[in-house]
C-alpha cells in the first residue's frame, strides 16, 4: 500500500525566504529553526532562531533552498503554517499565518494554537 505524501510542516514565501537566506549568509549559520513556546497572554508564542545542526528528533524541512528545524513538539501546532516577512512604513518582520491558530492576544505577540488531530 503506497503511503500518502506528508504535509509539509512550514513553507516560507519568496520573500521570507530571500530574507532568510541574506540573515544565514550574514550570520554563516546553516539552518532557520522554528517552533513555539509557552507564554504571552494568548498562551504560546511563534519562536525563530539559528541552528548550526539539527537536533536529533528535529524535522527537517527544505523549502525554497532554506533547511528549516521544527522541534518535534511543535510540529503539530506548526502544521500547514507558512511564514512570510512582512515590511511597512514602521516594521519588518516575519509573520506566521498558521491554520490552528483560533486566537491572538491585542498586541500581536502570543496566540492560541490548537494541534492538529492525528
Amino acid at each position: 500500500m503506497a503511503r500518502r505524501p506528508r504535509p509539509k510542516i512550514v513553507s516560507l514565501t519568496d520573500a521570507a525566504a530571500e530574507r532568510v537566506r541574506e540573515i544565514m549568509a550574514e550570520r554563516g549559520a546553516g539552518y532557520l529553526r522554528v517552533g513555539v513556546k509557552n507564554g504571552g497572554c494568548a498562551g504560546m508564542e511563534y519562536v525563530m532562531d539559528y541552528a548550526e545542526a539539527p537536533d536529533p528528533l528535529d524535522e527537517l524541512v527544505t523549502d525554497k533552498d532554506v533547511q528549516i528545524v521544527v522541534d518535534a513538539k511543535a510540529v503539530l501546532f506548526l502544521l500547514g503554517s507558512t511564514v512570510d516577512y512582512e515590511i511597512t512604513p514602521l516594521h519588518e518582520k516575519f509573520v506566521f499565518s498558521n491554520p490552528n491558530q483560533t486566537d491572538a492576544c491585542g498586541c500581536g505577540e502570543s496566540v492560541t494554537i490548537i494541534p492538529v488531530s492525528a
